[in-house]
């Protein structure tokens, strides 16, 4: 197992810098860019875009007034490869470049970043003028809170529905919640949100929950119990919507996974040499039939914590890792795109390697020595 653990990790290195050439030939070919939205931001109505940049390098970026004089005189009508660029002043241009590090050939950007990323500096946002990691922090609270709740609410009604339907295979109880499931997992999550903002958060009806926020303005004056009450109080509708669709997976797995080992050999052993079914059920079945539910338990909650549902953070105001990867990728702010990515995928290799670790926990005749990686 050791050895098998060490080429796991081994493997991780090759994985990472494949996910990281990807990524970042992509971006090369992207439409758009940082230095292209600032330009944008020049041209158009936006005229924070210098206090934005000019943080770090303020005396870089003294070009932006000569810029704009400039403009209005038409005396720096010059081609640039960026598009608006017209009529801006070539060296803010290349001001601006430097600023982003774009005054770089892309490979020596790419090693620098691996180099950077090697040791978990991710550096600073383009527009946000805070590190990566600090952002990242702050955003997390938020992601934790919607993917461990969701899992341990997904799992903790998932597995016993799973059993029960599993105990009672085509019979009425059996037909009918698959019915609601099936339903339940065809409706959109964003859709039954604002269902449930117009039904009980104000819309049209009731309004018994808060629509934004995963705390209210006075959390730090309420006390240890209110806090607890005020922070499921908001968690309420957004976990709701989000596990609407939750249980079909899990509750299916459980239940075939039930019945493939209800008709084996060792369950009908069980029971001839006199077993109640519980005995036959909870003493043999349910280990080995949970073997592929519990292993699977690490990857459902990754998946919950870091995908989530975008459209429900956004929906009920709720500022996670979610929104914060997407606004970064339409604002091209790269240093936060990379960094969720690189983090992201890290963590899911990890957690990949910790679900088969799981499954030798559950069921130690399980060895990956003897297979081939």
């Amino acid at each position: 197992m050791t050895a098998y653990i060490l080429r796991r990790l081994l493997l991780i290195i090759p994985t990472m810098l494949g996910v990281m050439i990807v990524s970042f030939t992509v971006i090369q070919f992207a439409p758009g860019g940082p230095v292209e939205r600032v330009i944008a931001q020049l041209t158009g109505t936006d005229v924070a875009a210098t206090a934005r940049i000019g943080g770090t390098q303020s005396g870089d970026f003294s070009a932006g007034s000569q810029a704009q004089s400039n403009t209005a005189t038409g005396d720096a009508s010059v081609s640039s490869k960026y598009r608006g660029a017209q009529g801006l002043d070539p060296e803010f241009i290349k001001s601006l470049e430097k600023q982003f590090g774009f005054d770089k050939p892309a490979h020596e950007r790419f090693l620098l970043m691996l180099s950077n990323y090697a040791r978990f500096d991710f550096g600073e946002s383009y527009f946000r003028d805070v590190s990566v990691i600090e952002l990242i922090i702050e955003k997390m609270p938020v992601s934790i809170s919607l993917g461990l709740w969701m899992t341990l609410i997904s799992y903790g009604i998932s597995i016993p529905l799973g059993i029960r339907k599993a105990m009672s295979d085509g019979e009425r109880f059996d037909v009918w919640t698959s019915g609601v499931i099936v339903i339940g997992y065809a409706i959109p999550g964003f859709l039954f949100a604002v269902l449930l903002i117009v039904l009980f958060a104000g819309g049209t009806f009731l309004d018994w929950f808060p629509l934004r926020g995963l705390t209210s303005e006075n959390f730090a004056q309420l006390p240890w119990h209110e806090k607890i009450l005020d922070y499921f109080w908001h968690l309420t509708l957004p976990l709701i919507a989000m596990a609407l669709s939750a249980f079909a997976t899990t509750t299916f797995l459980t239940k075939n996974s039930f019945l493939d080992e209800i008709k084996k050999q060792y369950v009908m052993t069980a029971r001839a040499k006199g077993l109640t079914e519980r005995q036959v059920l909870y003493g043999h079945v349910f280990r080995n039939a949970m073997l592929i539910i519990i292993a699977g338990f690490p990857g459902a909650f990754i998946s919950a914590f870091f995908a989530g549902s975008l459209l429900i953070e956004t929906i009920f105001s709720l500022d996670g890792l979610g929104l914060l990867s997407f606004e970064s990728i339409v604002n091209r702010d790269y240093p936060v795109v990379f960094a969720n990515l690189y983090i992201f995928s890290l963590l899911g290799l990890f957690i990949n390697l910790i679900s088969d670790l799981t499954y030798t926990w559950v069921d130690p005749r399980i060895d990956f020595e003897t297979r081939e990686v």
